[in-house]
């Protein structure tokens, strides 16, 4: 399809940012550089470094109290203090890696290239019409293949990921490196590769080889960064739906996901129910819901306050590396339980030989610091923004499906015009993902005595789950599923597990199987997923068949 650039230019405008004012973009060559440290561990408090520092408990001599005579010359130096001042080593890494970062950009160009080796693609030249009214020209998905499609091709496996992951989740011919599902997908294992043909595929948003905010923008050939149009989970699984027309997929045998992969997994069968044969949930909701919405709001924040971000345009430059260590690490948070912690660090410090400092000094500290630390360069940060937003976003109730329903129906004339050629109107995506604060602040208001009371659980107390939700999951009502949760989980708690399993009950769905694994079989919270083979995997298994 042949498109000028300026009509392509209008599938995609900058979003606003109204709680930050825009801060002046400076020129890589102001950037101040930083004396390079020597490598130093991050669990201790003593970091060697090419200057001369002073170390943590080295006393400064003490001058005697001057008298309220004395002359104004004989008072203490200003720089004169009861007790030294304390060492950063944490902090003089993130500076040092900005200064690295610096260097390495004035020299090699920008930089990571966020990939994980050698996968498929696919390329769509069709436009993409999103749930919000964006707009994709084209698009790529990354994706690889376990086993083989069989003549009818009715054994094919559609396994969706985690928020970041790839889609490497076992190693192949042409990547040989673990994935990271790669105990459950094999012969004999939960996915079969004897019997089923597994395919997996990084979402569009991410940065693992599918269209996302670090792609370019086929306008103008600049990397779209926060042009990129905001996405649904949705929006997600048409993307890879258009995968399985190339590959001639009509029908899954089964759609498999854990986490966000458990929400994708729902959206599949909602959104394509005669194609879904089987749906296999894990850990996921049927409705995002506000504990899991703030703790990625958290994550996003600190990320875009990084002042590398740069409101999304760092590609050429430093990118905000510190905001998403701070983000890894409230993230990782979620993923375990205290339990699993109290057993693995307790209260136990790096170093008890060593003072306390203010950088990471418990064992727990320094897990969190390393889990940060490792992650911050491999994952492009806007993916991070936009992946999580669409998991936000999240709600299968019907209230919410008829809602973007409508505005699908209102912006196809929007895709009509750009697939005849004739572009977009420059005011028709003008206020597309943009936000205007309120003028008045939120206020807490005191709850209605006769509104539905919360119980212990976390869920509604009515036995009945929400009229709304099992409308939205009526398409649900005839495809066998298995909806498993973990009672350690704190992002995605059983009960929103056991909500999903009782709404498609509700449905009339005869064949509803429900595993909940208490805390006896697992503590290792929303990761279960991830680690246990015997009671996630064996579940997998004998629901498959």
């Amino acid at each position: 399809m042949s498109v000028s650039r300026n009509l392509l230019a209008a599938t995609s405008r900058p979003v606003t940012f109204p709680f930050q004012a825009r801060p002046p973009t400076l020129p890589l060559s102001s950037v101040r550089q930083l004396p390079r440290y020597q490598k130093c561990s991050w669990a201790f408090v003593k970091c060697q470094s090419s200057q001369p520092s002073r170390k943590l408990h080295q006393k400064t001599p003490r001058q005697a109290q001057p008298s309220p005579n004395a002359p104004p010359e004989s008072a203490p130096q200003a720089n004169d203090s009861t007790n030294p001042a304390l060492s950063f080593p944490c902090l003089d890494a993130v500076e040092s890696r900005s200064a690295s970062l610096s260097r390495r950009r004035s020299q090699a160009g920008p930089e990571p290239s966020y990939t994980t080796g050698n996968h498929l693609n696919f390329y769509s030249q069709q436009p993409l019409l999103l749930d919000w009214g964006g707009i994709l020209a084209e698009f790529n998905i990354a994706y690889e293949t376990w086993g083989a499609l069989n003549k009818d091709s009715s054994n094919a496996i559609l396994l969706h990921t985690g928020l970041s992951a790839s889609s490497h989740a076992h190693s192949t011919d042409i990547n040989p490196k673990p994935g990271w599902w790669e105990k459950f997908i094999g012969p004999g294992k939960p996915l079969d590769t004897d019997k089923y043909f597994v395919i997996c595929t990084n979402v569009i948003g991410g940065c693992y080889g599918s269209t996302g905010p670090s792609s370019i923008d086929p306008a103008n050939g600049e990397r779209y960064a926060t042009r990129f149009p905001i996405l649904t989970m949705e929006d997600m699984v048409r993307a890879q739906f258009r995968l399985l027309d190339a590959l001639k997929i009509e029908k899954l045998y089964a759609s498999v996901g854990s986490s966000m992969g458990g929400m994708q997994s729902l959206a599949a069968g909602v959104l394509f129910p005669e194609r879904v044969g089987r749906i296999v949930s894990i850990s996921g909701c049927a409705r995002s819901h506000p504990y899991s919405i703030a703790m990625r709001h958290t994550q996003r924040q600190v990320l875009m306050m990084d002042r590398h971000w740069n409101r999304g345009f760092y590609y050429d430059g430093i990118p905000p590396h510190g905001g998403m260590k701070l983000a890894r690490q409230i993230a990782t948070v979620t993923y375990r339980s205290g339990p699993e912690w109290e057993q693995r660090f307790g209260r136990r410090r790096a170093d008890p030989s060593r003072p306390p400092a203010l950088c990471p000094d418990f064992l727990i500290e320094t897990y969190l610091d390393h889990a940060g630390e490792k992650w911050c360069l491999e994952y492009d940060p806007n993916s991070l923004l936009y992946v999580s937003k669409a998991m936000d976003l999240f709600d299968l109730g019907q209230e919410h499906r008829d809602l973007i329903n409508k505005l699908r129906a209102e912006n196809a004339p929007k895709l009509q015009a750009f697939l005849d050629g004739q572009g977009i109107a420059a005011d028709s995506t003008s206020d597309i993902c943009n936000l205007t604060l309120p003028d008045q602040p939120y206020e807490e208001k005191e709850q209605a005595s006769d509104e539905t009371a919360v119980s212990e659980a976390g869920f509604l107390a009515s036995t009945r789950p929400p009229k709304d939700l099992i409308a939205g999951l009526s398409p649900l009502s005839h495809t066998p599923a298995l909806i498993l949760g973990v009672a350690s989980d704190i992002l995605f708690p059983a009960w929103q597990q056991r909500e999903i399993a009782d709404t498609l009950r509700c449905t009339g769905n005869p064949n509803v199987f429900h595993v909940e694994l208490d805390e006896k079989k697992s503590l290792f919270g929303h990761d279960t997923f991830l680690l246990d083979l015997e009671n996630v995997g064996g579940s997998v298994k004998e629901f498959l068949g």
